[in-house]
């Protein structure tokens, strides 16, 4: 496995961790499979090694995540934000994953940013910000679970992984790179599985526990959304979905639901940029994805407050559901040329 962490930064968190007994881990807003994934990973690392360890996320997340080992001693904050404020006071040490702007923790950005704590950033999206005292971060990985495993290698070895972790870091990873169809063109990403699957995980009860484990109302408004929502624009090669508030009511939306939804129409012919917006009671909460060398990340950076990987992306829109697909469709001409390439380049 090719080293993508530089030793000096191994040795500044090993000398971080030898000075501390309390460590907080916090992920973003919105947390998904990597999320959950390396912070528990990091989680079971470190109450393995002799420390005092809490775990702490902005909101609530999916409840196809809730098996993962260690799951019960996630603290989140929309439910108890006094605790949260409370172990960020005493927090000997800070280590931020999956995120690499602290305004993705949105009204937790704040109190992480005033404290005084020493903070690790451990990350794999393009263009970190500078808050941390140690950033570990490339975009050389499939996902942050596959870098955390390279770092807890590096600093205790192979043995330092136990099977909670690998479980944890293996959901990481799947869920990232959407089965290994995306961000996993890496031989490295395969040897990382390799190793977690050699301590003995069930990958294929992984892949169920996260993929064949959705409600009946959670299908029923993909068939919605599939026949009733899905928009194609052949001469962009572009398609969309939307779903607004009333539609989630009436399908009992619960978080996570819509997970995936977006990459169904990448399965169309001549499409090679899908975007998915779902209305939130504030804000137009989006996700883009692309097919070879069209940059969804660029594009949600540039538009609608995003960032993310070349091919996936998310953002969001703080006009109207209406106002803000108007706005897709007309910035779509801006890219006709772009994506006609893409696609011609593509289909040889």
């Amino acid at each position: 496995m090719v080293k993508r962490i530089e030793a000096r930064a191994i040795k500044d968190i090993q000398n971080q961790l030898a000075n501390v007994q309390q460590v907080l881990i916090v992920t973003h807003y919105n947390p998904d499979g990597d999320a959950i994934g390396s912070s528990l990973g990091l989680y079971h690392y470190l109450i393995s090694t002799g420390y005092r360890a809490d775990l702490v996320v902005p909101n609530s997340y999916p409840g196809f995540l809730h098996w993962m080992p260690g799951n019960e001693q996630i603290i989140i904050a929309e439910e108890d934000r006094d605790t949260v404020l409370k172990k960020i006071r005493e927090a000997g040490l800070i280590i931020f994953l999956d995120f690499n702007v602290l305004n993705r923790l949105q009204d937790l950005e704040e109190p992480f940013r005033q404290s005084t704590a020493p903070k690790i950033l451990i990350d794999h999206h393009p263009d970190p910000e500078s808050f941390a005292d140690i950033t570990i971060s490339t975009t050389q990985v499939s996902s942050t679970s596959e870098l955390l495993y390279e770092l807890l290698v590096c600093m205790d070895g192979e043995e330092a992984v136990n099977v909670n972790m690998a479980e944890c870091l293996y959901a990481g990873i799947m869920t990232d790179t959407g089965s290994f169809s995306y961000n996993s063109s890496l031989a490295d990403t395969y040897y990382v599985v390799s190793r977690l699957i050699e301590k003995g995980i069930d990958k294929d009860k992984i892949y169920w526990r996260v993929y064949d484990n959705y409600s009946v109302d959670r299908m029923r408004l993909l068939g919605y959304c599939l026949n009733n929502k899905l928009k194609v624009l052949p001469e962009y090669g572009a398609a969309y979905i939307s779903i607004n508030r009333r539609e989630l009511n009436t399908f009992n939306y619960q978080p996570g639901d819509s997970e995936g939804f977006v990459n169904y129409p990448l399965s169309i012919s001549g499409v090679m940029f899908s975007v998915i917006f779902i209305e939130q009671d504030d804000h137009v909460k989006i996700s883009f994805r692309s097919k070879g060398d069209f940059y969804a990340n660029r594009f949600a950076a540039k538009h609608f407050n995003g960032g993310g990987h070349k091919n996936a992306a998310g953002g969001y829109s703080e006009l109207s559901l209406e106002d803000t697909l108007n706005k897709f469709e007309s910035l779509l001409p801006e890219y006709k040329i772009q994506l006609q390439e893409n696609h011609l380049y593509h289909a040889d």
